[in-house]
């Protein structure tokens, strides 16, 4: 599909690695090359398998796997290739003239949110991860609309934090915001102490669901993500953020303007 920056109809190769193949083979076959030309053959075994547990098909990349890569050099599990394949996400569904984007944090948010938003185009729905300001600065460029953002109460804090990359390793949930957020709708406080000493966001959810304040809670750390995010990535873009359980099952909505 358009937007991949890649000829429609072309190998799913990006323009670095697909310019490290061609110097490699003009490398070692110039000979060949002064009189001949060179069919080349990119193949993985077992790609098209593997696509089918990415979301390649989404991206319009059929039949195999992509060969991704901004330098041509791919680490496993690298926070670059999975940057790239975000911003790559969003500018397709740019391309196909979508103004919204759905930015979600993992699989099982994906879901929840497609269930919220049936209306919208597969590819609307974008998994960002942990890549918050990638997200958000694509969408912003490409000029989205409207941003929904799906999400559970770890995630959520994080954002309510400024975190640019939600990741564990770049930071520690704020169990004062937890804790905060605990207090604004009127937890008692030997609760909004333990939740403050817990290590989880998980474990302030599920003690305030005990005392039936999950959605007033949630709604309050939506309302916080949504005031941070909107003050680190100012734009012309209405913002929504929907909130599930660990279970995939809806809490709550917040607007912007009930947030703001």
């Amino acid at each position: 599909r358009e937007g991949l920056g890649l000829a429609v109809g072309g190998p799913a190769i990006n323009p670095v690695p697909q310019r490290n193949i061609r110097d490699n083979v003009r490398a070692v076959a110039a000979e060949i090359l002064a009189v001949d030309g060179i069919e080349v053959r990119i193949s993985v075994p077992g790609g098209e398998q593997m696509a089918k547990k990415t979301l390649n098909a989404r991206l319009g990349i059929l039949d195999g796997i992509s060969i991704l890569g901004t330098t041509g050099i791919v680490r496993p599990y690298s926070t670059a290739a999975f940057r790239a394949s975000v911003v790559q996400a969003i500018d397709v569904a740019a391309a196909q003239g979508q103004s919204s984007v759905v930015l979600t944090t993992g699989g099982r948010s994906e879901k929840f949110a497609m269930r919220q938003l049936p209306a919208l185009d597969e590819a609307c729905f974008v998994q960002m991860g942990d890549f918050v300001k990638a997200a958000f600065t694509t969408a912003i460029r490409r000029h989205m609309r409207e941003v929904h953002v799906g999400a559970m109460v770890g995630k959520l804090t994080k954002m309510s934090q400024g975190l640019a990359v939600t990741h564990a390793w770049r930071a520690e949930v704020d169990r004062e915001i937890l804790a905060d957020a605990a207090r604004a709708v009127a937890a008692p406080a030997d609760l909004i102490a333990a939740i403050r000493a817990a290590e989880t966001a998980r474990f302030a959810a599920e003690k305030l669901a005990i005392l039936g304040l999950t959605v007033p809670f949630h709604r309050e750390l939506a309302s916080r993500a949504i005031r941070s995010l909107k003050r680190q990535y100012p734009g012309d873009y209405r913002l929504s953020i929907l909130v599930c359980d660990f279970d995939g099952r809806f809490i709550c909505r917040v607007d912007e303007h009930e947030a703001l």
